[in-house]
């Protein structure tokens, strides 16, 4: 994907977190890894989203009734309306997906409403900020040696609470961002040498194997 055409459909992504009923409520909107770094041209689009966790009833007026039976008749995918917006179903059943446990999957929703199935773009969904969850992943990454679990921390936020920072977007279009290496990155995060070369490999590893658009959701 050419850097400018990477940086087009971010902004494409995020209006449509602006304009369209989503699943679950988004926070936040980070950009990550290649795209801040000013290559040109990228090989994935890796974009994160905060969002908020809904409860039962958290979508719908007090008294109205619960709707899961409904959605588990007509889709066969429980918990509309505790774990994704019932209203948003309604309106986008196409876009309504489950885990293996047959449940709806915040995460998978989102990635079926914002990207193609074929595009090189990765979502991260996550109750925490990006910024948190970095330090999350990789505490327990070092923990297990589990290395591709790291999340890339050189990040960019580009919209917050509904604020898009149009200063953020200006600095991906013209590659201004000064970020370090991979490896110097997780070094600042407390890695040493030896293990921060050999997280960034694995995790470099980790991406040439994907293909297509593909998601992770993950609860802090």
């Amino acid at each position: 994907m050419e850097r400018a055409a990477a940086v087009e459909r971010i902004e494409r992504l995020v209006e449509r977190v602006e304009r369209e009923p989503m699943p679950v409520p988004v926070r936040e909107i980070w950009v990550y890894g290649e795209v801040s770094l000013g290559l040109d041209p990228i090989e994935r689009l890796d974009v994160y989203l905060t969002k908020d966790i809904l409860f039962a009833g958290d979508d719908r007026p007090r008294k109205e009734p619960d709707r899961e039976a409904e959605f588990l008749d007509d889709l066969g995918i429980r918990g509309v309306g505790k774990s994704v917006d019932a209203n948003w179903a309604a309106e986008f059943p196409e876009h309504v997906r489950a885990n293996d446990n047959g449940h709806a999957a915040p995460e998978k929703c989102l990635a079926a409403q914002l990207t193609d199935p074929d595009e090189p773009i990765h979502l991260e969904v996550c109750n925490a900020s990006f910024e948190d969850n970095v330090t999350q992943r990789l505490r327990g990454a070092m923990a297990r040696e589990a290395y591709e679990q790291i999340l890339d921390p050189r990040g960019v936020c580009l919209w917050i609470d509904g604020q898009r920072s149009e200063e953020a977007f200006e600095k991906l279009r013209s590659g201004e961002l000064v970020l370090p290496t991979l490896p110097n990155a997780l070094e600042m995060l407390g890695m040493d040498e030896g293990e921060a070369a050999a997280a960034a490999e694995t995790l470099r590893e980790h991406r040439e194997r994907q293909e297509g658009a593909t998601v992770r959701g993950d609860v802090v």
